[in-house]
This record gives structure tokens, sequence and C-alpha cells, in this order.
């Protein structure tokens, strides 16, 4: 991968414009008439050609300018795009990515289907161009056209950018028909003053178009710094006012700046990552100072300095806190990142398996940090291919069914609390319980005649290798998939739960930390160990009673609380740690919960409740089983971070044991 900035930013727009240029033809396949999202199709499109034609990168330009064909015919018409057109386009979103995924990797090789694909998207520009009905050589409309004076004077360093006037100007003739040019040498210095690597020649081109101002000032994207582009109309069209011939129009200081993005700015992964790490070890500092002021009180120093010096630590938590928001608000990324991803994936899942599916989301504005943002797309597209492959049924059963014969996929997103919550909706099918109770029953995980309940039922689906499936296809039927799902999500400590009225549909829903990075946490003693609990899987602490705490069967321990029957975990013993105390009544039961389920763990004592910094062990050390990471103390001691979804796992396999 090259790291030459400019080609950076070149690629990191490309997939914009490309993600942009997907789901505009998406939106107008549902809306055909829609001639917004035809401009912004049109915009993406033109963009990227004028970019990639100015960098040198000719397959990428030569699509585009195919694309760009077909697509200046479909503005310029009232025929709505066909479905094969639509194909053809969606096939062109393909190829392009392709495209730019190779020369991002330096790669020249061959593509292939690239001029069959050119050949279709012109056959489709001559269909739109010569309708069946309309002669065969109707000229377009004249209305459509006007005519523009372009002036260029380049900035001095355009050349030792790598930039190509040239390639300007072959840009601005895709736009129409060029009637003249003329050079502008006036910038040029005296020959003793002159810099063979700097940039003095400027042009003026006339330029006959039918496209307006925000295209043409596309094409200079890379280059257009203030004072460099001036676009002039020279000629009105029909029913236009008449502008005066080569004297610049007055337009606001906005217009005449660079055309770029307000309100955001690209910044490199991993500079964030290492701002959030200073973050991290200005929250450890603060920690470090909390405690130090706490101990000069308790050693009786002068009442005076320990007051001044508590409230400079007040104020450094308070910056810290502050500071902490706003980086972390730099790795929260809204989640129509990955939503975006899945209404082409909807489309054709749907029709290959000839159903009709509508794709619907909401809260795609939730903010979720980067990280979660990168591994739960991977989950999202399992529940989605299923719900597709296995929920919404085919119009004809939706039909018996008193059904509308178009199925709808929603995919939701909110925040409550300190989580986020992501549901993958379906008003298909739902899940067949007695089909599920076969399968399990078949696969040896119920006996014949076992009646569990609806949600140790839904649970079933989530065991490796388990599918309903009664044939295997390239969607499902291997029993993988569903198992990674729930792995995944355990993995960054949440939840996933179902809802399912058969007949119905079903609601499968995420419940996910909103940040990776630092966690509220209560602090718990073991012997001389501190572990970290996060604050909210804790629901309660109690200190148990005798008779509280069962043995079952010698198998495992159990602690009943008000009725409950909870599996008891002893963690000084799970982690042999020497010196804690023995007696669970002399000790706290911390009870935490996860997926709905609660598990008690025996500790010592409760200390305090922070943030915590979350350090990973993967890099350094193997996984170790309940523990999630590790943080850092305020008295410089490393605490491990306890993975609840690993410790209710296993106190449920204790209680099944028992």
């Amino acid at each position: 991968m090259t790291s030459d900035p400019l080609l950076q930013v070149f690629f990191e727009e490309a997939d914009e414009l490309l993600r942009v240029f997907e789901q505009g033809v998406l939106g107008l396949e549902r809306a055909p008439a829609d001639r917004e999202l035809l401009h912004a199709i049109f915009r993406a499109a033109h963009t990227l050609k004028g970019n990639s034609s100015m960098l040198g990168f000719e397959r990428i330009s030569t699509v585009t300018h195919a694309l760009e064909e077909l697509l200046v015919r479909l503005r310029a018409g009232d025929a709505a795009p066909s479905r094969e057109a639509i194909d053809t386009l969606l096939a062109a979103s393909d190829l392009l990515r392709t495209l730019v995924a190779r020369a991002r990797a330096g790669d020249d090789s061959e593509v292939p289907g690239l001029g069959a694909l050119v050949d279709a998207l012109a056959d489709h520009a001559q269909a739109v161009a010569q309708p069946a009905s309309a002669p065969a050589e109707a000229p377009p409309s004249p209305g459509a056209e006007r005519e523009w004076e372009v002036h260029f004077s380049p900035a001095r360093d355009l050349l030792q950018r790598g930039l190509d006037p040239l390639r300007l100007l072959d840009a601005l003739a895709a736009l129409g028909r060029v009637v003249e040019l003329r050079g502008e040498a006036s910038g040029l210095p005296a020959l003793e003053a002159l810099d063979p690597e700097a940039a003095y020649l400027g042009f003026t081109c006339r330029l006959r178009t039918a496209v307006g101002r925000g295209e043409l000032a596309g094409c200079f994207e890379f280059v257009h710094e203030p004072g460099t582009v001036r676009l002039v109309p020279v000629a009105a069209g029909p029913g236009e006012a008449p502008a005066a011939r080569r004297r610049p129009e007055p337009r606001p200081a906005a217009e005449r700046a660079a055309p770029v993005a307000e309100g955001s700015i690209r910044v490199a992964t991993e500079k964030v990552d290492r701002l959030v790490d200073l973050v991290g070890e200005l929250v450890i500092t603060q920690s470090m100072l909390a405690q130090l002021a706490r101990e000069l009180a308790a050693d009786g120093a002068t009442p005076d300095r320990l007051a001044e010096l508590v409230e400079a630590v007040a104020q450094m938590d308070r910056h810290a806190r502050d500071l902490e928001e706003r980086v972390m608000a730099i790795r929260m990324v809204p989640i129509r990142t990955v939503f975006g991803r899945f209404a082409r994936v909807v489309r054709d899942l749907a029709r290959a398996e000839g159903k009709r599916v509508r794709f619907e989301t909401r809260g795609d504005e939730t903010e979720l940090d980067k990280t979660v943002i990168e591994r739960i797309a991977d989950p999202l597209m399992h529940l989605v291919r299923n719900a597709v492959d296995h929920g919404i049924e085919p119009p004809e059963e939706r039909r018996a069914r008193g059904k509308p014969e178009t199925g709808t996929l929603t995919l939701a997103a909110y925040q409550q609390g300190g989580h986020i919550y992501i549901e993958v909706q379906d008003d298909g099918r739902g899940l067949d319980r007695e089909r599920i109770l076969r399968k399990a029953v078949a696969a040896g995980l119920l006996a014949p005649g076992d009646a569990p309940s609806d949600e140790a039922v839904h649970a079933l689906i989530w065991e490796p290798g388990f599918s309903t499936a009664d044939r295997v296809t390239e969607v499902s039927g291997r029993g993988v998939g569903m198992d990674v799902v729930k792995r995944n999500v355990d993995a960054l400590g949440g939840a996933i739960s179902i809802a399912s009225t058969p007949g119905r549909g079903a609601t499968f829903r995420i419940k996910l930390p909103l940040t990776l990075a630092i966690l509220d946490g209560q602090a718990l003693r073991v012997g001389e160990q501190v572990y970290i609990l996060p604050l909210a899987s804790i629901t309660e602490s109690v200190r148990p009673a005798r008779e509280s705490l069962r043995t079952v069967f010698g198998a495992g321990e159990a602690f009943v609380m008000r009725g409950e029957v909870l599996p008891f975990l002893r963690l000084h013993r799970l982690f042999g740690v020497p010196g804690a105390e023995q007696d669970p009544t002399r000790g706290l039961a911390v009870i935490v919960e996860h997926d709905g389920r609660r598990v008690a763990l025996l500790v010592d004592e409760l200390l305090g409740q922070q943030q915590f910094v979350i350090k990973s062990l993967d890099a350094n050390f193997q996984r170790v089983d309940g523990v999630a990471g590790a943080t850092i103390l305020g008295d410089g001691r490393v605490a491990l971070i306890l993975d609840v979804p690993g410790l209710v796992a296993l106190g449920r396999a204790v209680g099944r044991a028992a």
C-alpha cells in the first residue's frame, strides 16, 4: 500500500464515493422517479472519474466515463432506468471496488469482465438515447446546455504534488465540448528566477456543457485553492438572463474557497489510538495523585496544604473526564457505516431466493466505538442473511398466510444507559419451536420428552453445528454462523437475546458496550489480589447466610437468594489466590448478570468504584478464561478485569454438571 498522502486521500474518498453510489442505485431501484438520487449518483461517478483520471488510474477512469455517459442520458430524459440498467450499475460498482482495491495494492493485472461491462453500459446509454418510441436520430434537447468560461491559475507547488494540469483539461473535455482554449503565461517569471519544478502556466477554457457549476468544480477538487479557479457563465440557456461575456460574476467568499467537507476531518486511526492511550495514562496518573492525597490526609499533613492538593486533584479529575469524553468521541462512528452495507446484501439474496424484501433502518445516527463497529459487522451479516433465508417467506406462502407479498427486514439501533442496542427484526415465520426441538433431539442436545422453556429452545440455535435447514445452500445449512454470532458478541462484552412469535416474525436484540477502551468498574479484593468487575454487570452484593448455601451432589455450590438458585463461584479457588477468606459468611456474594443469567461470586471485600483503562493481554499473554483484560490501579499495581460472560458460562457449566 502506498504511503503517498495524496493517494491515501484518493482511496479514502473513492471508498466513500462508491458507498454513496451503491446506496443511491439501490434507492433508485425503489424510487425510480427520484431525480435527486440520480443526481447524487452522477456526482459520485463524476467526481471519481475526475480524481482517477487526474492521478492516472486509467481503468477506473474508463469505467466511470462509461457510467457517466449513461447517467448523463438518464438525467436528460424522463424515463426511469430499467431493471437491467440497475443491475449493470451495481455490477459497475462491484468492479470499481475491485479496481480501487487493486490500485491500492499496486496490482496492475487485468481485471476480467471490464470490457464487457463498459460495452453493457454503452448499450444501456444508447437505449436511453434512442427509445423505441422515438426516432433514431432524435437530437438532444438544446436547452440543457450552456457555455462556461473556466480560468485556471495553478498553485506553484502543483507539479511537486504529482498533479498534471493536462488531466484537468481531459476532465473538462469529458463534460462537454471545448469551444476555445488559451494558455495563460502571465505568471511566468524572468528566466533567472524560474524554478524548473514550479507550475506557472494556466489556461482559460470555454466549454459548452449540460452540467452545472458543482460538476465543473469537481474537476478541480484536488487542486482548487483560493484564487486558482474561476467559473464564469458566458452564455445562457432559454429562459435564463444573459450573462456578460468574459466578465466574472461576483461570488461569495465561501464559493471561491476550496470545496471541502464541513465540520469533519480525516484522522489516521493510529493517531487516534495513540491519543486514547495518552488519555488512559492521564487517567492512571490522576488515580495515583488521588491516592497520594488520601494518604497525606491520613498522615496528618498541614490542613491548608492538603485542602489545596485535594482541590487540585478534583480539578484535574474534571479536566481528565472532559478530555476523556472528547477523545472518546473521536472514536465514535455512526452505525450507518455498518447498516449501509446490508441493503445490497438483502437485495441480491432476496432475488436469488425468489423473495421480495423491503430493507429498512432506524437509528442510523447512533454512534458506537470504532472497534466495536468493526467487530459487530460480521455477526450482523449472519443475522441479516439468516433473516432473509430462514425468516421471510416466499411471496406465495405470505399470500396464503394473509400477509403482504413483500416482507420487511429492519435494522434498528438505539442507546440506553451505557449500552447500545442493535435489533435485527423481520416479519417472517418466526422460530419454529417444534422443528428446533426435533433437530435438537436428533443431534443429542436434548433427551426425548424434554419440555424446555422458550428461552432454552431459542438458546439451542447458538450451539455449534446446529441447523434447522433441510438442505445445504450457499447461505445456510452447515450449522456455522449462529455460534459465531454468539461468540463474537460475547467477546465484545455484549449479550444477545431472541423474541419470536410464530407466523409473525423474530427479533434478535444485541446489547453492546459503548466503548472497549475505558469502563466504569467495581474494584474487589480477594486475598491480596484486586480484581475489577464491569459496573453494568453487577446487580447487587449481599453477605451470604450459612443456610442460603447449598452443595449440589458434590459437583458444585449454589447460593439461594429470594427463592432463586444461583451458581456460586469462589474466585480464590477459581484463580488460585492464597490468603483469601474461606468462610463465605464473612465474605460477600457479588451477583453478576449476563444474557439474562446470574451467577454469585464470592469475594473478600468491595473496594472503590471508578473508571478503569482497559489494557489487552492478548498481545503478550495467551487468553485466560474468566479474564477480559487488565488495568493499572492508583498505587501502580496491575489488576485483572474479570470476563463476566466467561464467568457466567463457567457457572452454567458447573450447574449442568451438578
